[in-house]
């Protein structure tokens, strides 16, 4: 696993990671994963092709809620919150490109939906990334403001 790109392991049954490889699915099939959330670009560069035929193939739930880098909205996190509850009793992996949204993303979900305090819900991630203006801002936005 420490092969994929920017893999966290986030909590005991949520992975995280930037881009998996074609292959890298397989381990993360074998490692017990049973749904995959894509939050990039499906015409990002690094983007895999096939990739929710690749998922679904090796047996695993596949949900995309593509965001784009530049412009996330307080609807996409609303969606993906909605997802991670809906398998909150399953193994989940989500992955963007980096890793960078999806800390973003499990921040608000792990502190707003889950409950846990900032320090706890924040990815070690943001050790090496450094949000911009954007997505700054987006780590303030409210529970309300997200519709959560």
């Amino acid at each position: 696993m420490d092969t994929i790109r920017n893999f966290v392991q986030l909590t005991d049954r949520i992975g995280t990671s930037g881009q998996p490889s074609e292959a890298q699915f397989g381990q993360i099939a074998k490692a017990g994963y049973q749904v995959v959330i894509n939050l990039a670009m499906p015409d990002h560069q690094d983007a895999v092709a096939c990739e929710e035929q690749r998922v679904t193939m090796l047996g695993m739930g596949y949900i995309h809620i593509p965001v784009p880098f530049d412009a996330p909205e307080p609807a996409h996190i609303k969606r993906f919150c909605e997802v991670m509850q809906q398998h909150k009793h399953e193994r989940i992996w989500v992955h963007c490109i980096m890793n960078y949204r999806v800390a973003a993303f499990m921040f608000h979900y792990l502190h707003k939906v889950v409950g846990l305090d900032e320090a706890a819900a924040r990815s070690p991630m943001f050790a090496t990334w450094q949000p911009d203006e954007v997505w700054s801002s987006l780590l303030k936005w409210s529970a309300k403001e997200m519709g959560l």
